[in-house]
């Protein structure tokens, strides 16, 4: 599935969403989580920790939906296939850099990357990317 230039553009004006996934009794485990999303790869990359229940859930199942709202009345459902990186263990791991590289995306230049990496490991974080497969909604006109 592809999504549309229109859908992709509304995704890369935003980034915040409710991340949904599934709990191991099937209800919705829902999340508000900051995204990047880039539109040559139809791809979200979200930080996230691996102690805690959207972790936990992606590693069961790996399926995620992302809701996204814009203004009065105008959101898109992302519904998606979910790959969790390595938690990093090491300051200067693949996965510091990955972390590192989805915080510049997000907001630039961190003012001590030493104490940046050091809490992503502190955190049990990783880099979730998540491809989208379907995608609903109601867009601005």
């Amino acid at each position: 599935m592809s999504l549309t230039d229109a859908q992709r553009e509304f995704l890369s004006a935003h980034g915040l969403a409710s991340l949904a996934t599934i709990k191991r009794d099937g209800r919705p485990q829902l999340s508000q989580v900051g995204y990047h999303f880039d539109p040559a790869t139809d791809t979200f990359r979200v930080s996230i920790t691996g102690s805690r229940a959207k972790y936990k859930n992606l590693r069961r199942d790996p399926r995620a939906t992302f809701l996204v709202a814009g203004g009065r009345w105008e959101y898109l459902v992302v519904d998606g296939d979910a790959h969790l990186g390595e938690i990093t263990t090491d300051p200067h791991d693949a996965a510091g850099d990955a972390l590192v590289d989805l915080y510049r995306t997000l907001a630039g230049e961190h003012p001590d990357w030493e104490e940046y990496r050091t809490a992503m490991v502190a955190e049990q974080r990783l880099v979730l990317t998540v491809t989208a497969t379907h995608a609903y909604g109601i867009l601005p006109s």
